[in-house]
């Protein structure tokens, strides 16, 4: 409608009259003019001096201005010059009507105040007449564009106007919005910088937290809380902006701070915007005191409403009713499960590891695959609801059957089979519900072949380590052999005296201490292994270590924490700390402290010897714990050896630190999971 109406009007000024003045003091000259231009197109005005021309132009605009030169008072120049420098008429044609000379002189003088023609009298009415018609012509095309721009801004104001209108009316009503709810609100609402620095909040701030809005601007917004409880745990203050920045549009548990130093539970929830390139976050706090009240009550609730159990059996009995049917429509999607089953049913038949299902309802076997039965030597219908033998299947590491009641990874374990022979392999256990029984699942690699070959491994290695000490060992032992051989040469004809007898007794000694020192490092020894505190251990050995300090002059503290129980052999990690404990004190001069710690540091028990003696070389670090390699005048150089050997069958390694102050030896034993 809109478009129909403005064509309208944008042509309505090419139906309408033209106007067309005409300025002569001739009233005979304004006929004739009147003659030659009448038509119902043209509306004719007439003007008989300059100064009523001027009047006429201030009431109506015209198409084309015939004037007259010669005029009293005002001349035609003086009168065009005058409608050319009036802002709205500087544009419209005049024509100079003049009976004058038509001398360049006075045509220049037309053209320089305005004029575009000059009809010199007498003049050919035609020629006027088309003159006049080509000027109208032109000014109803330059009408028409003006009213079609005009036309099209006024459409465009009015769009943009609308459009002002409604958004000043919704910023009006949201502003007015935001300003009932920030009032109203119960909750307390602040805005915050990357910073952390409030910038706003709602009056709710006064009653929830006893602060006046101008205490807290430019504040930290950790100021407001006590602690954050998140997924992972109590997250406090100091963290707590980069943990609100984490958690973005979920509610957060949390304790907030009063400014009387009262707390109270609130949860938390934080949203971000950019205004201008910067980030603000929103946080809305909300008390949530009256809704912890209800949930303890709740709680009580639930422990009354147990008691209200058997009264609403009859009640159950109609909903069983209902079960039913759900119960059919679960047979539906049991159809759907036949393949998922179908395909786990070839995956534990065909696997290489032996795999058995175990009922814990009625304690014995639903199903066994073809490995479990060639391992254990047993007949599927041997083992098919058969209740299983815990004593069949041990812990290796304490010998004690293994626990059904939680989850297992990779255990290592012995387990008999039907002829008897004991076994080894890694058990894994799962927890699995099957039609709805909950059962476990079993699953047990077979390393028996792998065990015995790494045996055989080690035993080579022992040979192999033998067969290296053998130069060194005949060497150390054949020292105090040809002392004896020696002695004895000289006895055979003559009187030996009990000196020399001692000294013979002192190297044979000697050698049978090497001897036994060298057969602990070769042997492969079975630890005995039971649960023990490293602590007592040390307590036990304490006074003996003080005592060979107080001999020489040196001192021995003990800096022991609170340590879990582990797996150790209690004699061979009695002879690990002796060794280490000895060697520190012959390392140091008299007045020097041996140090002996111990300390939990990642899962761990960690044992640890510090002597203040004058450390060690590069090289002697680098050979240290090598068979025979000594820095002693009577040592044998196994000591060492034998404690990296304990330390190994413990599942353990030593780290060792020297310096100019002391070396110091490190253990740490793995604390055993049960």
């Amino acid at each position: 409608m809109l478009q129909k109406n403005s064509t309208v009007n944008l042509y309505s000024a090419a139906s309408e009259k033209v106007n067309i003045l005409m300025v002569d003091d001739h009233p005979e000259n304004l006929l004739a003019l009147e003659a030659v231009l009448s038509s119902p197109n043209y509306h004719l005005v007439t003007a008989n001096s300059g100064k009523e021309a001027l009047k006429c132009l201030l009431k109506q605009e015209f198409a084309v201005i015939l004037l007259d030169v010669q005029m009293p008072v005002l001349n035609g120049f003086e009168t065009a010059k005058l409608i050319r420098a009036r802002e709205k008429t500087k544009h419209t044609p005049i024509i100079f009507i003049t009976a004058i000379s038509q001398d360049s002189e006075n045509v220049q003088r037309g053209y320089s105040v305005g004029a575009i023609d000059y009809i010199f009298k007498p003049f050919q009415p035609e020629t006027l007449k088309q003159k006049i018609e080509k000027f109208v012509e032109l000014h109803q095309k330059y009408e028409e564009r003006v009213s079609k721009s005009e036309w099209k801004r006024t459409v465009e104001l009015k769009e943009i106007n609308q459009k002002l209108d409604q958004t000043s009316l919704d910023l009006r009503q949201t502003e007015a919005l935001n300003k009932v709810i920030g009032e109203t609100l119960m909750d307390t609402i602040i805005t915050f910088d990357e910073q952390g620095c409030i910038l706003s909040g709602n009056p709710a701030i006064k009653s929830m937290f006893g602060y006046q809005l101008d205490e807290l601007i430019g504040e930290n917004v950790s100021r407001l809380f006590l602690k954050i409880m998140g997924d992972k745990g109590e997250c406090f203050p100091h963290i707590l902006l980069s943990f609100m920045k984490q958690e973005i549009g979920k509610v957060i548990e949390s304790v907030a701070l009063r400014k009387d130093e009262s707390y109270f539970p609130a949860d938390i929830q934080i949203g971000r915007t950019k205004i201008d390139d910067r980030q603000i976050f929103v946080c809305t706090i909300r008390d949530v005191t009256e809704r912890k009240q209800i949930e303890e009550v709740k709680k009580q609730q639930f422990n009354d409403l147990e008691k209200m159990v058997e009264e609403r059996t009859i009640e159950l009995l109609l909903a069983n009713e209902k079960l039913q049917k759900e119960i059919v429509e679960r047979k539906k999607m049991t159809d759907h499960l036949f393949v998922s089953q179908e395909r786990f049913r070839k995956i534990f038949e065909s696997s290489p590891s032996l795999m058995a299902i175990y009922s814990l309802k009625n304690e014995s076997y639903m199903d066994v695959n073809a490995s479990w039965m060639t391992f254990t030597g047993y007949g599927y219908d041997e083992l098919l609801k058969q209740q299983i033998n815990l004593h069949d299947f041990m812990e290796e590491a304490d010998g004690h059957a293994i626990n059904l009641q939680q989850p297992i990874r990779n255990m290592k374990i012995r387990y008999k089979t039907k002829s008897g022979e004991m076994r080894t392999g890694l058990l894994s256990s799962e927890l699995i519900d099957i039609e709805p029984e909950p059962c476990i699942l079993f699953v047990l690699t077979d390393i028996t072949e792998r065990v015995l070959f790494e045996k055989e491994l080690s035993r080579l290695d022992r040979l192999n380590l033998i067969g290296e000490m053998a130069a060194g060992i005949a060497h150390e032992i054949r020292n105090p052999m040809t002392t004896v051989y020696g002695f004895l040469q000289v006895a055979k004809g003559n009187q030996i005296s009990n000196e020399y007898i001692d000294l013979m007794l002192d190297e044979l000694k000697r050698a049978n201490s090497i001897i036994t020192e060298f057969l602990n490092l070769a042997k492969n020894k079975v630890s005995d292994k039971k649960m023990h505190n490293v602590n007592t251990i040390i307590e036990a050995l304490f006074p003996l270590i003080q005592a060979e300090a107080t001999l020489a002059g040196k001192q021995v503290n003990l800096q022991l924490s609170q340590c879990l129980d582990i797996f150790v052999d209690e004699k061979e990690i009695r002879q690990l700390i002796l060794n280490i404990a000895l060697n520190g004190l012959d390392a140091m001069s008299a007045g020097g402290k041996l140090t002996i710690m111990t300390y939990i540091e990642e899962r761990a028990v960690v044992l640890k010897i510090k002597d203040q003696g004058s450390g060690m070389s590069a090289e002697v670090l680098g050979k240290i714990g090598t068979p025979f390699f000594t820095t002693k005048e009577q040592g044998t150089g196994l000591g060492l050896a034998i404690c990296y050997s304990i330390a190994k069958r413990h599942g353990a390694h030593i780290d060792v630190e020297t310096g100019e102050n002391g070396t110091t030896f490190s253990i740490p034993f793995k604390v055993n999971d049960r």
